[in-house]
C-alpha cells in the first residue's frame, strides 16, 4: 500500500508506540486519527503535528465512545484505510494477588476495545473493498510470564482475534497483521526496562509496522514478531 494520501485510525496515540506511528505515517503523506484517552496529550500532539492530525479522545473499552470516533473519523476523511490496534494496558503480579478490577481494565482495553474499533471499522473497509488492519499484541501473547497471568490472557487472545478475523475479510480484500513486539522503551505499564536493559525504540518498531502495511496488495505479512538485539546503552543514536 503507498501511504500517501491514505487514512489511518490509530488508537493509543498519544504515547510510545502509537505516538511513534502516527508521526511515521504522517510523515509518509498519510491522514491520521488519533485516538486516546487523554485529551490534554492529544491536543499537544495535535499541535505538533498540523491538519493531518485528527484528535479525537476516546476510551476504547466503551462502545459508545467508539462509535462516536469512528463516525467522526470517516467524516473527516471519508475513508479509513488503515486500522492500527494499538492501545494497551498492562496490570502485573500474582495471580492471587491480581484484582478483579485489574483483569477487567486489561479485557475491556486490550481485548474488547480491539473488537470494538474493528467491528465499526470493517463495515467501512467492505465497501471499499480494501483496507489494513494492525493489531498490536506482545511477546506475551506468544509465551506466558509468571506473574503476567492477565496481560498474557489478553494478549494471547488479541493472536486468535488476528487470526480468525484475516481468515473472515481476506476475501473482501481486507489484510490483517499481528504485531509481537518484545520490550520497547516506552512508559506502559509497570515493567517498563531501566536504563541498559534490552529494549526496542517505538521508532523502530513503527518502522517495522510500515513495512507490514507498505507491502504490495498481493502480498500478506500475518504476524510479526519482533526483539530487542542489544542493551540501550548500546544502540546508536540514529
Amino acid at each position: 500500500m503507498n501511504l500517501n494520501g491514505r487514512s489511518a485510525l490509530v488508537t493509543g496515540a498519544s504515547l510510545g508506540i502509537g505516538l511513534s506511528l502516527t508521526e511515521a505515517l504522517i510523515a509518509r503523506g498519510a491522514r491520521v486519527a488519533g485516538l486516546a484517552r487523554d485529551a490534554g496529550r492529544l491536543q499537544k500532539v495535535s499541535e505538533r503535528l498540523g491538519s493531518a492530525f485528527l484528535p479525537l479522545p476516546c476510551d476504547v473499552g466503551e462502545l459508545s465512545q467508539v462509535e462516536r470516533a469512528v463516525r467522526s473519523a470517516q467524516q473527516a476523511f471519508g475513508a479509513i484505510d488503515i486500522l492500527i490496534n494499538n492501545a494497551g494496558v498492562g496490570r502485573f503480579g500474582p495471580v492471587d494477588e491480581l484484582a478483579k478490577e485489574r483483569w477487567d481494565e486489561m479485557l475491556a482495553t486490550n481485548v474488547s476495545g480491539l473488537f470494538y474499533c474493528t467491528r465499526q471499522v470493517v463495515p467501512i473497509m467492505k465497501g471499499q473493498r480494501q483496507g489494513h488492519i494492525v493489531n498490536i499484541a506482545s511477546i506475551a501473547g506468544k509465551t506466558g510470564y509468571a506473574n503476567a497471568s492477565g496481560y498474557n490472557a489478553t494478549k494471547f487472545a488479541v493472536r486468535g482475534l488476528s487470526e480468525a478475523l484475516a481468515s473472515e475479510l481476506g476475501p473482501f480484500g481486507i489484510k490483517v497483521s499481528a504485531i509481537f513486539p518484545g520490550v520497547t522503551d516506552t512508559t506502559f505499564g509497570s515493567g517498563r526496562p531501566g536504563p541498559g536493559n534490552p529494549s526496542m525504540r517505538p521508532a523502530e518498531v513503527a518502522e517495522a509496522i510500515l513495512h507490514v502495511l507498505e507491502r504490495s496488495e498481493n502480498v500478506l505479512i500475518t504476524e510479526m514478531v519482533m526483539r530487542p538485539l542489544r542493551r540501550n546503552d548500546q544502540q546508536s543514536s540514529d
